[in-house]
């Protein structure tokens, strides 16, 4: 537990106070209070439906930027004592961004009853799609001018613009969903990323000077020859997985009913909020330290440290969740999603499975095995659908879970396959062979 406690102290605290852990736990305590208001007021009818308004909103919001967030992240950080190379990296992403959400919100407006009909089947919500539309650049100007803070590493300001969007975002959200329902709720999913319209004028406010560097002019192909790998991966795993969501959700709806989505629904909102630490606390500390390593034996030191230092207290906080899972059901929700309990058991094993394959999946990312990445990846949204669709055929809406868990554990397989010889090979004196 000593260990455990230094290892965070030292090498992700430090790194994390100054923007994620206090973003993160507002994030979750405002998600616990919109799914709370979603549940008394709408039901598990409506949580399908957000659900699957979400999931869009994701790959469109991915789309829209064209992936390039944390690529731009990294490269201002390497260029911004540089201001010929800054001058070429923010002219190029300003324009690529502006372009392609333009462009995908004039798609997204003229094709909205087709969209509709794919997210909200036999509803119409086609004004939601509209609106998600009109406010899709704001997103993407949203994402620049916080690309540009990240970048210089300006986490107080970054902190406080983001934790007041998050707030100003679930007030919105509540008293829409009190006062409008699920019309109410929906429109609150498309228009609170917009909000954060406050992160993009303090941002550009505090760094106004370099707007003037902004020039079509200035668009330079080798800032996106060094992005597109960053754009690739990221529109793999941002896009697909959302999509794989929103199919298996409608398979559920028409197989079994809207009321069951909802409940399959609100068991991976509930993953989510226990995903959010841990997924922070390994992009803070695995993934820059897995770029550093320069043999196996790091690798496999890292590796295995976290499996008896982290991986132990979260599988305490995952024994807790199952255990508490009918607490949970009464805080989070209502009486009418109690049938969620029985959901619990293979979605905590399968995010368990899923904690596990990543941290040795991060060496993808740290070594730009960008190849893997993008196979094994696909690999796996292809496994979730088919193993998922059959499973709920055999067993019902189990079967989705089972099919996350099944998913996650053929995943970690694969992983271990391709990377065995890093952990489990014979090392030579210095460890150093086919890092």
């Amino acid at each position: 537990m000593k260990k455990f406690f230094h290892y965070i102290n030292n090498e992700v605290l430090v790194k994390a106070a100054n923007l994620n852990s206090a973003n993160i736990s507002v994030k979750i305590i405002a998600g616990i209070l919109i799914s709370k208001f979603i549940a008394v007021f709408i039901g598990p009818e409506g949580m399908a439906l957000i659900g699957n308004l979400r999931n869009f909103l994701s790959t469109v919001q991915s789309i829209a930027i064209a992936g390039l967030y944390n690529g731009f992240v990294k490269l201002i950080g390497k260029c911004k004592n540089n201001l010929s190379e800054l001058t070429n990296t923010l002219s190029t992403v300003f324009y690529l961004g502006f372009f392609s959400s333009v462009l995908l919100a004039f798609i997204c407006y003229y094709n909205a009853e087709f969209i509709n009909g794919l997210i909200f089947l036999n509803n119409n919500y086609t004004y939601v799609i509209e609106t998600l539309a009109i406010v899709l650049p704001f997103y993407a100007l949203n994402m620049f001018a916080f690309s540009i803070m990240n970048g210089f590493s300006k986490y107080r300001i970054l902190l406080v613009i983001n934790m007041t969007g998050q707030i100003l975002g679930l007030l919105v959200t509540l008293l829409l969903i009190k006062q409008e329902n699920i019309d109410g709720a929906l429109i609150a999913v498309v228009i609170t990323p917009a909000l954060n319209l406050l992160i993009t004028i303090v941002g550009i406010a505090f760094r106004k000077n370099l707007m003037s560097h902004i020039r079509i002019t200035h668009i330079n192909i080798s800032v996106l020859r060094n992005l597109s790998p960053y754009m690739v991966m990221a529109l793999v795993s941002s896009i697909a997985l959302p999509i794989v969501y929103i199919i298996i959700r409608n398979y559920i709806i028409s197989e079994i009913g809207i009321k069951e989505a909802g409940y399959w629904t609100a068991v991976t909102r509930v993953s989510d909020y226990y995903l959010m630490f841990i997924n922070s606390l390994m992009a803070l500390y695995i993934l820059p330290r897995f770029a550093e390593l320069k043999s196996r034996k790091e690798f496999r030191k890292e590796v295995f440290s976290f499996y008896k230092t982290v991986l132990p207290i979260f599988a305490l906080i995952l024994g807790i969740v199952y255990l508490s899972r009918g607490l949970l059901v009464n805080l989070l929700f209502t009486e009418e999603f109690r049938p969620i309990e029985d959901l619990f058991g293979y979605q905590i094993l399968g995010d368990f499975i899923r904690v596990m394959s990543m941290v040795i999946a991060y060496k993808f990312l740290a070594k730009k095995m960008f190849t893997h990445f993008i196979i094994i990846e696909v690999f796996l949204f292809v496994i979730m659908y088919v193993s998922s669709v059959y499973l709920i055929d055999v067993f019902g809406l189990k079967g989705a879970v089972m099919g996350h868990c099944l998913s996650y554990f053929m995943y970690f397989g694969i992983v271990l396959l391709i990377f065995g010889s890093s952990l489990f090979g014979v090392l030579n004196d210095q460890g150093l062979d086919d890092y």
